[in-house]
């Protein structure tokens, strides 16, 4: 037997072995976040959206944990987003993979960060919003693809909060 042949015998199980070890992990996650609620559904008519952007919806993860990635419901597929904030809560429009609404009401924070979930980028590189989806609080980071974008976002997101209660107590809520 040469030299080639038995890297391969050695190389091929290896490369399995490690993909069902990964395969395994990303089942267990999956376990192990069933009690993550289901997501609100976008509602049928939006306000028009006061910031746009677009970049790349990055991860939602639990919140002030970064590493802990959240994989229910494609909450964890990292992918090309437009961003829209709206008076009724934030959109995230991804592409290959079901739209993310946050509800103004669940929206919590919004500050600015270098990274989450396997994301890294320079210092306040990406925006991170602070929710809750039912009784779990949870971070979704998103990298927008112009800088500029962020500072406007970041304002509109705090409006938003700002606005919530009185909205809220308006509304009868």
């Amino acid at each position: 037997m040469n030299n080639q042949t038995l890297t391969v015998l050695i190389t091929v199980p290896l490369i399995i072995v490690v993909l069902m070890m990964i395969w395994l992990g990303w089942r267990n996650r999956l376990r192990r976040q069933a009690d993550v609620e289901r997501l609100p559904e976008v509602p049928q008519r939006l306000t028009p959206a006061t910031v746009v952007a677009e970049g790349q919806y990055v991860a939602t993860t639990t919140a002030g944990d970064w590493l802990d990635r959240i994989a229910v419901q494609g909450l964890g597929i990292r992918t090309n987003a437009e961003l829209s904030i709206h008076a009724e809560g934030i959109l995230f429009d991804r592409s290959g993979a079901a739209p993310v609404f946050i509800p103004r009401s669940a929206v919590a924070d919004s500050r600015q960060a270098a990274g989450m979930a396997g994301k890294f980028v320079e210092k306040d590189g990406l925006l991170v919003i602070s929710w809750k989806l039912g009784g779990k609080e949870l971070d979704t980071g998103f990298r927008t693809r112009r800088a500029a974008d962020k500072e406007l976002l970041l304002e509109a997101i705090q409006e938003l909060i700002s606005a919530a209660p009185q909205a809220d107590a308006d509304s009868g809520k």
